[in-house]
């Protein structure tokens, strides 16, 4: 199959013309900050202003947050210097700016008459000079932004949706691997396959997503489609609830929430970091992280982020061995901004875990009678993703700016793996070998505007998106001699030899095409933010087999959206949102008798209010929300229905930041009803879904230690609830708890930073069924926890 454009000619292309735009593209001169230009910022609060205008002017502004608050601006419009604009703005508030370096600079009170200045307490990043990172809550382990796709950043007191976005110094000090270790901190989102299995899925409030729908700056596709390696994130937005109207179609619909990864940029001070890792069993590694910015102003920016691991796991006969490397140049124009990322990623397990699948009515067995890895020695799974993305944006004048981005991505995938479904009590199961090849090419584009205008006291920020997402796939592949094997005392059976048949190659083509328009409309000096929009989107799906007919469909339909945020004060936000989205059909899984079956898209929807307050130095977000959408099960002919609907109705508290100096707080819990209604016959109204708990809760503490700069200890708790396998909810697993300990030293030595980092998860080695799989209907099965796991880490910054 051919790529939509061969990576590397495109690779050349756009790194050229991303340098010939940043030499000689009219708004992109590096002109000096003192130079005078057009700014429009509309009155409201000081903080929305001084944000505004930061960003427009291409600066960064550290400011404690209670500084501000409370206070207006009457806002500016005209030409200004950056520094005379600021003065501006701050008129008349107490407060002045203090130059902190080239394209930064400082909020501070004016000081007072005998000459002293209040001491500055910590500070929070606003504009957009610092990365995607840079305005960390305090405790640095949460932003105070995040990305709401058509609608761009927003500050999350701001933002009518319950919004969590972990930064890289989570990322690091967690010394997470993939996502699935990040998404562990939050209590919204559970990790629905077997670490080191053959791809990573999520839940989130209790319906599934797929690395697929994981946007990479907004774009779709873009990243690798079975597991998402960690070293090149700046910043992992989780944003719950169906969000049609901010990004477009995701590939597999993200009903129950969405992730936003944004892409590492290099900061004002260069960075230079080798980090050497080990996780138990053996697996030994290194990572590197360099970043630099160049010329007049620091406007041209390179990130390179490399790592390499292999080694045994704490499974059976299983080896891991991951390797990635992404590039990122950023170009900070007077007017336009651009940057271009590109990224190759590679992973291969052997002896992947596999998800347990039960027959009907046989019971759930019992998870600490399982001491091996069941799956057969010789499987393998191997994935090679190529990737790349370009973005701009540009100022026509105050009131406008228009953007554009575009990525790709060249997937290649080969599997020999085999089913484990489960018969009866004694762990028997029959071992059917298959190999599986798949190899994916995605191109996405977007393209859209934003004005900032006021009619009369109201403001408005208007935005206009145009997405596509086209996507082609082939599947092909083999069946070998079944052999039998156990559960609680597996079989090593022969190496496959010659196939007994072979699948039916497949091709399918897709594409998701929308079209969108929002207006967030500001009341009362932009204390009140509500936001209106739809859109109108188009799902086209072409799949052929040798010898059966052509399975088409082209669907249309328009998803309304409303967001409310009332600031009643600097500190507390009550905020209501209506979304809806749109969802490609599922595809009757290999092991359904109507296997490839495609169905036809449905609509979801949901209902949201909730509170946020800032503490200054912690937050809270309450929500309450109900999402509907439609349900699938297998019926008693072995074939998948879309029958009856399901309804997550839910509770969740969010907490983060540093309530005390030097003690850190990240978890929260969610309360979850889920259930099914309108199934055929009555036969399962009333029923649990399948894969979601009633109770899920995380708990994370850092406790930097007083009596030893520079140490700090570490712990974490997460529990989650019973779960339901199957519909009529005759099959059900226990809750369960895990526990992480471990601590980090951060020191000097010889005038290089070190951080040494060393962490154990589920310290206890307990063996549980961490879930019951994801409620879509397709291939439900029991995901087995991960042993006791040691991580080392030692970082040198140089």
């Amino acid at each position: 199959m051919s790529f939509p454009f061969a990576i590397r000619p495109l690779t050349t292309q756009l790194l050229r013309a991303g340098f010939l735009i940043a030499l000689g593209l009219p708004g992109l001169s590096l002109a000096d900050d003192g130079e005078r230009r057009s700014y429009r910022v509309p009155a409201g609060s000081l903080s929305t202003a001084l944000t505004r205008f930061a960003g427009q002017a291409g600066v960064s502004l550290s400011v404690d947050p209670s500084l501000v608050n409370g206070l207006s601006s009457p806002g500016l419009q005209g030409e200004y210097g950056v520094e005379e604009g600021f003065g501006a703005l701050l008129r008349g508030s107490g407060l002045m700016l203090v130059p902190a370096g080239t394209g930064s600079y400082i909020l501070q009170p004016v000081p007072r008459q005998d000459g002293a200045v209040q001491e500055l307490p910590s500070t929070a990043i606003i504009g957009q000079h610092d990365g995607a990172a840079g305005d960390a809550y305090a405790g640095g382990q949460v932003s105070r932004r995040g990305s709401l796709g058509m609608l761009g950043e927003r500050d999350y007191m701001e933002t009518p949706f319950n919004i969590t976005s972990y930064t890289s110094e989570v990322v690091q000090d967690q010394q997470a691997r993939t996502l699935a270790d990040v998404v562990a901190n939050d209590p919204s989102v559970r990790t629905t396959n077997p670490s080191a299995g053959r791809f990573e899925q999520f839940s989130v409030r209790g319906f599934s997503l797929y690395n697929s729908d994981v946007a990479f700056g907004g774009l779709y596709g873009v990243l690798p489609t079975y597991s998402i390696d960690m070293e090149m994130v700046e910043r992992v937005d989780i944003l719950k609830g169906p969000s049609a109207l901010l990004g477009g179609l995701a590939p597999n619909g993200s009903v129950g929430g969405g992730i936003n990864i944004e892409p590492k940029r290099a900061d004002d001070e260069p960075t230079t970091e080798f980090t050497a890792m080990h996780a138990s069993s053996g697996q030994l590694g290194g990572h590197v992280d360099i970043g630099r910015r160049f010329g007049e102003g620091q406007r041209l920016g390179l990130r390179f982020n490399g790592v390499r691991q292999s080694g045994d796991t704490e499974w059976d006969h299983q080896s891991v061995e991951r390797e990635a490397s992404v590039l990122g140049f950023d170009v900070r124009g007077e007017r336009a901004r651009m940057s271009f990322d590109i990224g190759h990623q590679e992973r291969d397990v052997d002896g992947p875990m596999e998800r347990v699948g039960l027959a009907a009515n046989v019971e759930v067995p019992d998870a600490e009678d399982i001491h091996n890895n069941f799956a057969q020695p010789w499987t393998f799974s191997r994935a090679k993703d190529t990737f790349g993305a370009v973005r701009g944006e540009y100022d026509l004048n105050e009131s406008w700016m228009v953007y554009a981005a575009a990525g790709a991505r060249n997937g290649d995938y080969d599997f020999l793996r085999h089913a484990v479904q489960v018969v009866n009590a004694a762990g028997r199961f029959t071992v059917t070998p298959r190999t599986f090849q798949r190899e994916e090419d995605v191109l996405t584009t977007t393209v859209g505007a934003r004005s900032w205008f006021s009619t009369g006291s109201v403001g408005h920020t208007l935005n206009l998106s145009l997405n596509r997402f086209d996507m082609t796939f082939d599947n092909s592949g083999a069946r070998f001699a079944n052999g039998v094997s156990n559960l609680f005392d597996p079989v090593t059976l022969p190496v496959p030899g010659r196939p007994l048949a072979l699948d039916n190659p497949t091709h399918t083509e897709t594409v998701l095409s929308s079209l969108a328009l929002a207006d967030t409309l500001g009341f009362a000096d932009d204390r009140v933010l509500l936001t209106l929009g739809a859109r109108l989107q188009r799902v086209e799906v072409d799949s052929s087999e040798p010898g059966e007919p052509d399975q088409r469909y082209d669907e249309r339909a328009t998803s309304p959206a409303m967001g409310l945020v009332w600031r009643t004060c600097e500190a507390l936000s009550l905020y209501f949102n209506y979304m809806e989205g749109l969802t490609q059909g599922q595809v009757a899984p290999e092991t359904a008798n109507n296997a490839g079956e495609v169905f036809a898209p449905f609509r979801s929807k949901q209902v949201e209010v909730g509170a946020k307050y800032d503490f200054g130095r912690f937050s809270t977000t309450l929500s309450l929300f109900r999402i509907d959408k439609p349900s699938y099960f297998t019926d008693s002919a072995g074939n998948l229905r879309d029958d009856g609907e399901q309804r997550n109705q839910g509770l969740e508290l969010n907490l983060f930041g540093e309530p005390l100096d030097g003690i850190r707080l990240l978890g929260g819990a969610m309360l979850l009803d889920a259930e099914l209604a309108k199934t055929a016959n009555g036969s399962n109204d009333g029923n649990r879904a399948i894969g979601a708990p009633i109770v899920n809760a995380n708990l994370g503490v850092e406790w930097d230690l007083p009596q030893v700069r520079g140490l700090t200890l570490t712990a974490r708790t997460i529990h989650t609830g019973s779960q339901y396998l199957d519909a009529a909810n005759r099959q059900k697993i226990d809750a369960w708890q895990r526990y992480d300990l471990g601590a980090r030293y951060a020191f000097e030595l010889g005038g290089t930073d070190v951080t040494l980092r060393a962490s154990v998860e589920n310290v206890l080695d307990k063996t549980y069924w961490a879930s019951a799989n994801v409620p879509d209907g397709t291939a439900s099965g029991l995901t087995l926890s991960t042993p006791r796991t040691w991580l080392l880490s030692a970082t040198l910054g140089f």
